[in-house]
This record gives C-alpha cells, structure tokens and sequence, in this order.
C-alpha cells in the first residue's frame, strides 16, 4: 500500500452498508423499483461522528422508530444490532470526523402507488469525513439565511427522504449567497431550516424556537439543547416566532446534528442584532457539547 510523505497511510476506500452487506461505495446499490427511489416511501437519520463515536446515537434510533411507525413499517432490526452495523460502518471506514447516512425504505417491489404488504425493507448505511476545521470556521464567521414560503407536506415530523422543497430552497439560499433557508408559513411565522431548526433570542435574552407540531422536524440536537438549557436553569421558550420579530432579535442560530450551534448573523440580507456573533449563541454550542459528551454513545 501507498506510504504518504508524511508516512501515513491514506484513507481507506468507502465502504457502505447495504442488506447485510458492507460493499464499496462505488458498487453499493439498490433494485431500481425500490420504493425508497420510485416513491421518496422511506425514512433516514444523520448521525454524526465525533472521536470516533456516534454522538446522540440512542435518540436518533428512537426518532428512526417513531419516523418508520409512522408510516406503517416496523424496525427491520434491533435497535442493539441497528447499533452494531453503525458502529462498524464507521470502523471499516475509519471514520473520527464525520457523518453516517441511514436510510431505510420499504424494499423493492412492481412501481404501484399503493403500499405492499410483502416487502423486506431496503436499509443503507454510508459514511461521509468532514474537516472539523470547516464547521469550526462557519461558527466564528455566523452564516446568512434567506427566508422562503414553506410549501412541504404537514407531516414534517416524519423524517421523509421526500426532500426535494428542501433541496429547491437551499439551492436558492446558496444562488443568494445564502447558506440556509428558514421557511415561513402562511401566518407569517418561522418553521425551521431546509436542514436544521431555527432559533432566535429575543429581548429578554431568552432563546425561542418553534414549538414541536406535526409542521416540523423534532431535532435531535434542538432537544438536547432544551435540555441543556434547563439543565443549566436557563430559560428557554418554544413558540413560534415570526419574520419581523427575527429581524429584530438580538441574536439567531440554527442547529442541527451535522453542525451543532451555528450563528446567524444576517436574515434576507439584515444583519441580526449588531452583525457580530453573539454570546447566547456561543453558551449555546458549549453547554450542547459538554451535555451531549455526558449522553450515551453507542
């Protein structure tokens, strides 16, 4: 094998998971009337990688379940063995820093709109290295938002791979020299991002988001959060808020598991309170990873 110069060996190949199979990533796939591909008819999970462990492992399983009985599908495994094929994603790639993509979908069958009653559920796992440096920098430089009409489906609770208003909102977010869309509903209030949740701190300095209905997604890194605000004896409000009131609030973050606590510093081109990185927003990704170091890993 290929010595660098520095002496290191290089990275290994990616190895995804698919149907009891770990297979290169080039080669992985899955039957073209998979109902996951024909019909977005499956659910998924991001989990990152942190030091080489699954952060927030055991909350992600849980919302996979409630996401895949939502939709009339039962585990296709056990959470523990669920645990095992994750785990050893992440080993045979050697992954320290990173992210592993779970997806679950119905399994393969003749395209009808209907829902089988026969199939044997599709599940994948990839892996993805991130540079921890580059989220690093996002956070100590904030991010900009762009706001946009929220026209996805009312069940956003479920952790559908049907994400295409998403992927229409963040590409329109990044030709506006974006980097996240917030949607906003037809009363004028936030929901949440393409891809994270959105949070302002008002006035008071009390950090609001959304409160958790059917209309968006219960983040992973949002609950613990709240946990970690309460555990602290911080106050904190889930409610909704509106566009107005986010341009004028004294600070703004999202969250998501890909990325922590990441400052908003501009809303549609307005700078968020002074234009700086505030320090609510700060408190926010300490006491987020000191209380997620302190949950269990699987």
């Amino acid at each position: 094998m290929h010595i660098s110069r520095a002496g290191r060996r290089p990275p290994p190949g990616r190895i995804a998971y698919v149907d009891g199979r770990y297979i290169r990533h080039g080669a992985a796939g899955v039957h073209v009337e998979d109902r996951g591909l024909q019909f977005a008819d499956s659910v998924y999970e991001v989990i990152a990688v942190s030091n080489a462990r699954l952060v927030d492992a055991a909350p992600h399983i849980l919302r996979l379940e409630k996401s895949l009985s939502s939709i009339g599908m039962a585990m296709p495994v056990c959470p523990a063995s669920l645990a095992v094929i994750l785990n050893e994603t992440a080993r045979r790639n050697q992954l320290r820093e990173g992210l592993l993509y779970l997806q679950i979908t119905r399994g393969a069958a003749p395209r009808a709109h209907a829902a089988p009653d026969d199939t044997s559920p599709t599940v994948i796992v990839t892996a993805k290295r991130m540079d921890a440096s580059l989220m690093e920098t996002r956070r100590a430089a904030g991010v900009a938002v762009m706001t946009t009409a929220d026209i996805r489906w009312a069940r956003c609770d479920i952790k559908s791979t049907g994400l295409l208003p998403n992927v229409l909102a963040k590409t329109e977010a990044r030709k506006q020299g974006a980097d996240e869309a917030w949607f906003v509903d037809g009363d004028g209030f936030v929901t949440e991002g393409s891809s994270t949740n959105a949070w302002i701190v008002g006035g008071d300095g009390e950090p609001i988001t959304r409160s958790l209905r059917d209309n968006i997604l219960a983040g992973i890194t949002r609950g613990v959060l709240l946990q970690a605000l309460s555990d602290a004896g911080i106050a904190a409000r889930e409610r909704a808020f509106s566009v107005e009131e986010a341009y004028g609030a004294r600070e703004a973050f999202i969250s998501s598991a890909t990325g922590g606590v990441i400052p908003v510093v501009k809303i549609d081109g307005k700078p968020v309170g002074s234009g700086a990185i505030g320090p609510v927003a700060k408190q926010m990704h300490a006491l987020y990873c000191e209380l997620s170091r302190k949950i269990s890993m699987v």
